[in-house]
């Protein structure tokens, strides 16, 4: 029986639907379908060797660089395996990939053509390399094989504000976005496509997870109301199979407000909280990022959401080649009003606009002057700011970030340490912070993120055991 291993690098500590799906495909087909997630294990120094096809799962850009990290030492454990990339960040670096020997490079709706990479390695096929694919055309659904991954205690737990924590599934109700948000690595792909993923086929696979333990659900679609009265079949049917669960989901700021009338309906069936991309409050960079919101959305979508009894886990991109000084200190500020202090990981307050190969930035007009060409190391193009000072100051933030992360720091103290060197980089003295920040809200264990640049001891991670 022909061995197939699919790796997962990174997916923000949450056991991957992108290993666990097409495993289910290749698994049914009658290949030895193996899965290592070198997220909670290290590459292992054995068992490579027998693999036929090893397929990297690229879905965000930490994963995609951890891959770059690894890639040398799979092909030499692997020497007899063909490659294949698959995932959002797969297309964006498909030169790259090929130069170091990928010979599939997969984007979208990637299963069947995992498949038939792996068929036409199994049939002998003296080229059987697929080339670049990108298809967002829709698929049956399969539900999906966990029995192959780590187990659940294995991944990121959701820390709970009474100081508990609850064991954390992963599931997604659709893939790709009917949006065209101009940063987004999804939006090259489906090109304002999504697809559903049936109903049963999510409840089976959540059920699964449950027998194994999980206690909540993560739902990791890029945007959970893309196809409302989808999401609304999807979290009904949760509640009454298993009434005691709990969940999160993604949604656009354009979405909480537009479909209010959703809120009610996801608080009474379990939802602790909703993550929303508002990037920024600045109206002329979510203008140049087509986010298709204004900060006043955003202040809005705030209230909607505290009144349906759900918390709002906010996330930003703060730091862009528009961002200035004072417009940084303006965000923090409107935190501290919104008392949305304590539901930001400081992480989020650290991050530096990306530009993957491909992206819809480029239609910005000037955008090609601010950027520097395609770097492979980077994966993505550079850009530096016009203010040194902007740079610099995100430096150090990301830096708090960092030491925050590894220490457990509370929320407030962190948030202190970033409005001081915000206010020293304005030659300013820093706000008084008021007593009401907001309460803290749940929290996944993992406080990492796709867009943020990995880590040291992520990257460390990968090479020894955990």
């Amino acid at each position: 029986m022909m061995r197939v291993i699919l790796i997962n690098f990174y997916e923000l500590g949450r056991q991957p639907f992108g290993l666990a799906e097409p495993a289910r495909w290749l698994d049914d087909a009658g290949f030895d379908t193996r899965c290592l997630d070198l997220a909670v294990d290290p590459l292992p120094e054995e068992g490579l060797a027998e693999a036929k096809m090893i397929a990297l799962h690229l879905p965000m850009h930490t994963a995609t660089r951890m891959a770059f990290e690894l890639l040398g030492d799979i092909r030499k454990r692997a020497p007899n395996a063909a490659l294949c990339a698959y995932g959002l960040y797969a297309p964006a670096n498909a030169r790259r990939l090929q130069a170091l020997g990928v010979e599939t490079i997969l984007g979208g709706e990637c299963e069947p053509h995992l498949l038939a990479f792996a068929e036409r390695i199994r049939s002998g096929s003296p080229e059987p390399g697929l080339g670049i694919v990108l298809d967002s055309a829709r698929i049956d659904f399969r539900p999906p094989l966990r029995s192959a991954l780590p187990a659940l205690d294995r991944y990121a737990a959701l820390n709970m504000p009474d100081g508990g924590s609850r064991k954390t599934g992963f599931t997604e109700g659709s893939r790709g976005c009917k949006h065209l948000c101009r940063h987004c690595p999804v939006t090259p792909v489906y090109r304002g496509r999504f697809r559903i993923v049936p109903v049963d086929i999510v409840i089976d696979d959540i059920a699964v997870q449950v027998e194994a333990g999980a206690e909540h659900i993560s739902f990791g679609d890029p945007d959970f109301l893309n196809g409302p009265t989808h999401a609304r079949r999807i979290v009904e049917a949760l509640n009454r199979r298993f009434p005691s669960i709990t969940y999160d989901a993604t949604v656009k700021i354009e979405h909480i407000v537009r479909h209010r009338e959703m809120l009610p309906i996801l608080a009474d069936s379990g939802c602790l909280f909703l993550v929303s991309a508002v990037e920024s409050i600045d109206d002329a960079i979510l203008e140049r990022l087509a986010k298709g919101h204004r900060a006043s959305d955003f202040e809005q979508a705030v209230g909607l959401v505290r009144e349906a009894g759900i918390a709002l886990s906010p996330t930003f991109v703060p730091f862009t080649p528009w961002t200035s000084l004072l417009g940084y200190m303006q965000l923090l500020r409107r935190l501290i009003d919104l008392r949305l202090v304590e539901s930001v990981p400081p992480i989020q307050l650290a991050i530096r606009l990306l530009v993957p190969g491909g992206s819809l930035l480029f239609e910005i007009e000037g955008f090609d002057d601010i950027v520097g060409d395609f770097d492979p190391s980077l994966l993505g193009h550079p850009w530096r700011h016009p203010n040194a000072a902007v740079d610099a100051l995100q430096e150090r933030v990301e830096a708090i970030a960092q030491d925050a992360a590894e220490r457990d720091e509370a929320r407030r103290t962190t948030f202190e340490r970033i409005l001081c060197v915000a206010a020293e980089a304005l030659g300013e003295e820093p706000p008084i912070l008021a007593a009401d920040i907001g309460n803290p809200i749940p929290a996944h264990s993992e406080p990492w993120y796709c867009c943020a640049e990995p880590t040291s001891r992520q990257l460390a991670s990968l090479r020894s055991p955990t």
